[in-house]
């Protein structure tokens, strides 16, 4: 072990080494379950874990979005130490207001992640919606898309 603490992937760090892989899903397999624990103690309504994000999520949101997509199967990007990327996939950002997160699809220049966002894109807002999260997609400058996500609000 370690002793590093488990960061989820935003998108922002350089990829895993290949042979690290099967460790690192099981590190995301268990802090997803740990989420969903915090989620099912702290409900005082009971229902699913699914349903909405704890406040834990509502505080961290870029930490939050970033372990759902990682827990779903989303591929994150990556980047290189001096910012350029390297791989294909979501890049998960504090959002321009309060409480908001912003998820991109990037990847290396040719790569063609341009021609991919939309449906990638789409294929995010639809895990986190079934989590508790409201991700509307938006064009940006240059037509590049991005979710913009919050966690959904509480009802009842």
């Amino acid at each position: 072990m370690s002793g590093k603490a488990f960061e989820a992937a935003t998108g922002d760090g350089p990829a895993p080494p290949e042979e690290a892989a099967g460790r690192r899903a099981a590190e995301v397999r268990t802090a997803f379950e740990g989420l969903l624990q915090i989620r099912r103690l702290t409900r005082t309504a009971g229902g699913d874990p699914r349903a909405s994000p704890a406040d834990w999520e509502r505080h961290q949101p870029v930490r939050a979005v970033a372990l759902a997509l990682e827990a779903g199967g989303a591929v994150p990007s990556a980047a290189d130490p001096e910012g350029r990327r390297t791989r294909t996939g979501y890049r998960v950002a504090a959002g321009e207001k309060p409480g908001t997160v912003r998820v991109e699809w990037l990847g290396p220049t040719g790569s063609g992640a341009a021609h991919e966002e939309e449906r990638a894109l789409g294929e995010c807002a639809a895990l986190l919606d079934r989590l508790g999260w409201d991700a509307l997609l938006y064009r940006g400058p240059r037509g590049r898309r991005f979710l913009e996500v919050e966690a959904a609000r509480l009802t009842g």
